[in-house]
């Protein structure tokens, strides 16, 4: 039954999916994972950091490698991805013209198929993770804890996320009372927020927009949904199909919906960034007392 909070993630399903998507769309581009890529990169206009070694926690098919090269031209950046396919296709999609690049500044890229819920990367040595719409409802099973604790101290987390409102009008349709939820729900902006901090993250700052793509038919929908991954992954979901009845019933929902003859489909986008700044405690608790030593000759007080 769904209970209207974030979706628990079968990361196996997710696995799946993206490299099914990543075999059958090599050509076809995210556009909205694009568009929300290019909005982040216009935030960093905003941010003072020189990182030596960068993160992309979730890259996908298409690593942002172009574009934090070009804004971090000595950087190492490292993209990691879930699905084996979406690397591949990642390496691939390399134009010749950033291979060349590569071969003549110091700048690395590196392309790594993992989990980055768990990371094999020591303790402090990250100094900026990136991650475009990769969340999903991930971040309930102590991800920022595992991202703070690879990140140097003054490092950056920046992310994208699929909000709230994302898909409503699929997830109204769909609807049946008593039956597992057939469409995720995300996390609220205001719980990644208090998420970063109870990670140990400092001044995190968290904006919302909504866009709204529209559809001429339910098939174009359900293609745009399975080419870019995003099929049912929830962990506790119904098995099998849905009757006919049922199908019929719930496309009728989504065709009501209509406005101006098209189906409206809403995205709910959060941005986030934090930093990870000096402790204040100890990974037991133990609050962390610094005392700075005064120059030679100072007194204590004004006398």
């Amino acid at each position: 039954m769904d209970t209207g909070g974030p979706s628990r993630i079968d990361i196996s399903a997710v696995r799946r999916f993206a490299n099914r998507a990543a075999v059958r769309t090599a050509d076809t581009v995210d556009v909205v994972a694009r568009e929300i890529e290019s909005r982040m990169i216009e935030r960093l206009a905003m941010v003072k950091l020189t990182p030596k070694r960068i993160l992309e926690a979730g890259s996908g098919r298409f690593p942002a490698f172009a574009p934090l090269r070009a804004r971090y031209r000595d950087a190492e950046v490292i993209a990691m991805d879930i699905a084996s396919h979406a690397i591949a296709a990642g390496i691939r999609e390399r134009t010749l013209a950033e291979r060349v690049r590569q071969l003549f500044t110091s700048s690395r890229t590196h392309a790594v198929c993992g989990d980055f819920s768990r990371l094999p990367i020591a303790p402090g040595s990250i100094d900026f993770i990136w991650s475009n719409l990769a969340l999903g409802a991930r971040t309930e099973d102590g991800l920022f804890d595992e991202w703070h604790r690879v990140l140097a101290t003054g490092g950056l987390v920046m992310f994208s996320a699929f909000g709230p409102d994302t898909l409503m009008e699929l997830r109204a349709a769909f609807a049946v009372s008593g039956e597992p939820a057939r469409v995720h729900t995300f996390v609220d902006m205001h719980d990644l927020g208090d998420q970063l901090v109870g990670a140990g993250f400092a001044d995190p700052v968290m904006e919302m927009e909504r866009l709204t793509l529209t559809y001429a038919s339910v098939e174009q929908l359900f293609a745009d949904l399975r080419d870019t991954g995003q099929a049912n992954a929830i962990a506790v979901r119904r098995r099998g199909l849905t009757g006919k009845a049922g199908w019929r019933a719930a496309l009728d929902r989504l065709e009501a919906m209509r406005r101006d003859g098209r189906l409206p489909v809403t995205v709910e986008v959060v941005y986030g960034h934090a930093w990870k700044t000096v402790p204040k405690k100890t990974a037991d608790g133990s609050a962390i007392m610094r005392f700075h030593a005064s120059a030679p000759g100072a007194t204590r007080g004004g006398g």
